[in-house]
């Protein structure tokens, strides 16, 4: 089992000093949106925290955050079977044209 140092990526928090643990809901809230945001922009997470945000646990969290403009959020939600939500953001024709989506 891996420990919360290796996936946690305390890059994420420019603002604030990086939390050690994330325990409570709205610390596991907090980060998936500050994760989304980074992973949206281009910043892919370490292959460590993509397996601990899919864990059961993070369940929960993901489905309470609803960043209904980020495609990495959308991700989530289907990662842990959560009803689908309405996207709101843009969608970029070079995505979704692209053919080789369908093998992503």
């Amino acid at each position: 089992m891996s420990s919360q140092s290796d996936w946690l990526d305390g890059s994420l928090y420019p603002d604030i000093e990086p939390p050690s643990t994330l325990e409570s809901l709205s610390e596991r809230v907090d980060f998936l949106a500050r994760l989304c945001a980074a992973w949206d922009f281009g910043l892919l997470p370490s292959p460590q925290t993509v397996v601990e945000v899919r864990r059961r646990k993070w369940r929960e969290a993901v489905d309470g955050c609803r960043l209904l403009t980020s495609p990495a959020y959308h991700l989530l939600r289907a990662w842990h079977r959560l009803p689908q939500l309405p996207y709101l953001g843009r969608e970029m024709a070079y995505i979704r044209d692209d053919p080789n989506l369908a093998y992503i």
